[in-house]
């Protein structure tokens, strides 16, 4: 039995859910201007992917990569949703 895409299935869930507090901390404390650091995160990785041997390690380390470049879309829209009200805003910001 081969186990590694079910690995694969769950880290990616597992991921997706810790990314969404991360991407809703990140623009409260940061604002959407912490993009940059997902960028550049994100990129690294997807980087660094590509010379990892092991293929479940690599994947497991692209999934993270996009995951971080998904997270800037994300920070844009998380901005709306504060805007909108379905997000607390922080007060020590104007």
């Amino acid at each position: 039995m081969n186990f590694n895409g079910i690995l694969v299935g769950v880290v990616t869930f597992l991921l997706i859910g810790l990314f969404h507090p991360i991407v809703i901390k990140a623009e409260y404390y940061f604002t959407k201007r912490c993009w940059p650091v997902f960028l550049v995160a994100g990129l690294a990785l997807l980087l660094g992917s590509l010379w990892i041997s092991d293929a479940i390690v690599s994947i497991l380390v692209a999934i993270l990569g996009i995951s971080c470049l998904w997270s800037i879309k994300e920070l844009f829209e998380q901005e709306e949703r504060v805007k909108k009200g379905w997000f607390p805003a922080n007060p020590k910001r104007k």
